[in-house]
């Protein structure tokens, strides 16, 4: 930290800190802002002299903590923030350049906010710089995902009312575990009650979500984007399996996670899974892989892999004449 700061902008700089991270220490604040500890516990006296309120306690889980309902001074933004929470707000929503789009919306109150030298830069940017839909991704409802959310802070069971891609619409008990953000895509990852297994689903086709008062513990040692990644190609209507001529070294790295799990298979490989969509399974996932494979199950995945060979067959026929 530049040791030029006045005293006034070092206990902003603490503020800032103990915003990020309730129960810092003295000497934690001392290390992050490059003084002894005596001086950081003078800019916390700055900071009570100024009306915040700053609570201390001791011991193992001690440390200053602003207290609750503590009314503080406006965010202020460095440049560099500024611009970067703009670029990322528009990487992830390209719909965000319009005023007319929620999340534009706010950003243009965020935007209108920020002082003259630095909103300056950051409105030209959201006015001018554009971004491309990423077509494979989807924007959940924010009411089902706020519920979804509250229901895996408060650890309660839920019962959700799922729609497929293909338009089946069903009901399912399940204990959230975590909502996960994925390639522009939004997960709930859940244990289901009645399958009694890890599930996945889209949040962009839960049609609805009531918490119930049965409550749940999550694994201890759950990492949610690992778990996600191995069971996004389980539990779906029609099962799959297809066998590849070569190495699963060599073919992995052309499997995305939905299409199910890779095991070795004497010189080759298969991949067992399930998929909602057969179609899409097999013109998009397994018409891009380059090597050779043969489909054998479901029926469902045999009869789209054939009717994209046609398709493709009927592309070679010469022209008559």
């Amino acid at each position: 930290m530049p040791s030029d700061l006045s005293p006034t902008a070092r206990a902003l700089r603490a503020l800032e800190i103990l915003q990020a991270r309730p129960g810092t220490t003295a000497g934690q604040l001392a290390e992050r802002l490059g003084v002894t500890e005596r001086a950081a516990r003078r800019y916390i006296g700055i900071l009570r002299e100024a009306g915040i309120r700053v609570e201390s306690s001791r011991g193992p889980h001690g440390g200053y903590r602003l207290r609750r309902g503590t009314k503080l001074p406006p965010i202020v933004f460095t440049q560099a923030e500024a611009l970067g929470l703009v670029m990322a707000v528009l990487d992830g929503q390209p719909a965000a350049t319009d005023a007319e789009d929620p999340v534009g919306a706010a950003l243009g109150k965020v935007v209108q906010a920020l002082p003259e030298n630095v909103g300056r830069q950051a409105a030209v940017l959201r006015e001018h710089a554009k971004a491309a839909p990423d077509r494979h991704s989807a924007r959940p409802d924010a009411a089902i995902t706020s519920a979804l959310v509250a229901a895996v802070a408060a650890r309660h069971r839920v019962l959700i009312t799922y729609q497929s891609e293909g338009g089946t619409a069903w009901k399912a008990e399940v204990d959230p575990w975590a909502v996960v953000v994925r390639h522009g895509r939004w997960y709930l990852l859940c244990h289901s009650r009645r399958a009694d297994a890890i599930r996945t689903y889209r949040v962009d086709r839960v049609r609805a979500v009531a918490q119930t008062a049965h409550e749940f513990e999550p694994p201890g040692d759950l990492d949610p984007v690992a778990v996600l990644e191995e069971h996004l190609g389980a539990g779906w209507e029609f099962p799959t399996r297809v066998v590849f001529e070569a190495p699963l070294t060599e073919v992995a790295p052309w499997i995305r996670p939905p299409m199910g799990r890779l095991h070795p298979l004497g010189g080759g490989c298969v991949l067992i899974g399930s998929t909602s969509n057969p179609a899409m399974y097999a013109q998009e996932w397994l018409a891009a892989v380059p090597f050779g494979f043969r489909v054998e199950g479901g029926e469902e995945l045999r009869a789209a892999v054939a009717a994209v060979a046609t398709r493709f067959a009927a592309a070679l026929v010469p022209e008559d004449g």
